[in-house]
């Protein structure tokens, strides 16, 4: 049973691999990775930015750390020239405290630099690889598009593509619904010469009928050229028959 829930396992995940490499398309692939790409950069940029702030913050805080420590140093000068050199003292010790204070946030100071210095050194390098990735991609993109433009070209000429098939197979039926049209009319067309097939229409004609209705249209014309003649000599049209006619020699009789 386990060795039929693997193969069924393998077939489903065969299946479905195939479907997603048909679905997939390199140029959204690139296009998401891309965009990937520049969300990272932007998390490195917002980190070089933080870390900047919380330097200058510091920077600030050193600075006014100084000029109290500054402050202290001039008063318990005065203090100590005044006579009070317990005010001296206590003014002394304010400023050891914050020279401490300054110590640490100086320590402070220069790991942030740095976080800085090593976080701007990634974003420098991580930008030129998000260009030349975009280089890349546009390329590819480029290619891919223009491969897959020939290969439909090259599908619609051969006949390969689905819509070029349809138009063949169209072509193909019409050309074969002509040739059984012409091979049926041709055979009418036998059957009605060998008489196989009578004509309903009354027009078709034998032999004989023919020959008569051409003997009848030669005599129409005999009468024409007749009338013509008549009228031409002022006589009838029935002496022009006669006279058109050669007079038949008669039989001579001997006289016994």
């Amino acid at each position: 049973m386990s060795g039929v829930m693997k193969r069924m396992g393998l077939i489903f995940r065969a299946k479905a691999n195939k479907a997603l490499d048909r679905a997939e398309d390199p140029r959204e692939t690139l296009d998401y990775s891309y965009q990937k790409q520049l969300e990272l950069l932007q998390k490195v940029r917002r980190g070089v930015a933080d870390v900047a702030t919380s330097r200058k913050r510091l920077e600030l805080q050193l600075n006014e750390l100084q000029k109290k420590s500054s402050t202290y140093e001039d008063q318990g000068r005065k203090a100590l020239a005044l006579g009070r050199e317990d005010l001296a003292r206590e003014a002394l010790s304010r400023r050891a405290a914050l020279q401490q204070q300054v110590t640490d946030l100086e320590t402070q100071h220069q790991t942030l630099q740095g976080e800085e210095e090593k976080l701007t050194l990634a974003s420098q390098r991580l930008q030129a690889k998000v260009d030349a990735f975009r280089t890349k991609k546009e390329t590819i993109k480029a290619t891919y598009t223009a491969a897959q433009a020939q290969t439909k070209i090259g599908e619609a000429f051969s006949g390969i593509s689905e819509e070029m098939g349809d138009v063949g197979m169209a072509i193909q039926r019409a050309e074969d619904k002509t040739e059984q049209l012409r091979a049926r009319a041709g055979a009418l067309d036998e059957l009605m010469a060998s008489g196989a097939l009578d004509d309903q229409s009354g027009l078709q004609k034998d032999d004989i009928q023919a020959e008569l209705d051409r003997l009848s249209g030669g005599t129409d014309v005999e009468l024409e050229l007749a009338r013509m003649k008549a009228e031409l000599a002022g006589g009838t049209p029935q002496q022009a028959i006669e006279g058109g006619k050669q007079p038949e020699d008669k039989p001579r009789m001997d006289k016994q």
